[in-house]
């Protein structure tokens, strides 16, 4: 596993964060650096995949990066018919993810698609995954890509959402925000490293509270939803069609 050092030495001029092959490279350690509780949300996605997968369907995981939630959605799953779907827009990511694939010896078939989730089409699903994927949307096309994913489920399938989560009273976000930092600098990372990686994030990545995302879940058509899974401000929902 490659070391995150991207934003280890000063920018004078820094530029958005974007998934490109510098990325690519260090993401695995990058992402579990920087996001707590990430190893255990991918051992229960395993956990509700094994419940909610169906015969004959596909599991998509829509942002799949290196593959770890594709992975955790189908290993050691031989239902008949089951078909994995990963999507990313990011070339980079997805040569990474099919070599990872392909060495796993899956007992399914899969397919990897290189486009924006917002154009994949959703069919036949019995889980979707949306794993720190959503929060990297424009906030006026989210509900239109849940909308989507809830027609592309079959009855009983289910979405499961992480991501990277603001609060509405303010100093439970000023705490949580400093309990996140904290974390990243416990795991190696310096003040430069942690400052500099905020400002590219941005107007990249934009958080929402677990109310905006319950309310948009069930305006989506969504029955019912429920938090699964909270480490600091990170967290994971799952959202059930009927």
């Amino acid at each position: 596993m490659k070391k995150d050092n991207i934003f280890v030495d000063a920018i004078s001029e820094m530029r958005p964060f974007v998934f490109d092959e510098q990325v690519a490279e260090v993401f695995e350690d990058m992402i579990q650096r920087s996001v707590p509780g990430y190893e255990m949300s991918l051992s229960m996605i395993a956990l509700i995949a094994r419940l909610y997968a169906r015969l004959e369907t596909n599991v998509y995981d829509l942002g799949c990066s290196l593959g770890a939630s594709s992975l955790a959605l189908v290993s050691g799953n031989s239902l008949d018919g089951l078909r994995l779907v990963g999507v990313d827009n990011a070339e980079a990511m997805l040569l990474s993810c099919s070599k990872n694939l392909e060495s796993a010896n899956l007992q399914c078939e899969w397919d990897l698609i290189c486009e924006n989730i917002t154009d994949t089409v959703i069919q036949n699903a019995s889980i979707v995954v949306l794993n720190f994927t959503l929060q990297f949307i424009p906030l006026e096309r989210r509900l239109q890509l849940l909308e989507k994913i809830y027609s592309g489920l079959v009855s009983g399938g289910v979405v499961l959402i992480s991501e990277k989560i603001a609060f509405e009273e303010e100093g439970i976000q000023k705490s949580m925000t400093n309990l996140h930092e904290d974390f990243k600098r416990a795991h190696g990372y310096s003040d430069l490293e942690v400052s500099q990686k905020r400002t590219a994030l941005e107007n990249v990545l934009i958080p929402e509270s677990i109310t905006d995302h319950k309310s948009r879940l069930i305006k989506a058509g969504f029955s019912n939803c429920s938090r699964w899974f909270q480490c600091f401000n990170f967290a994971s929902l799952i959202a059930f069609k009927d």
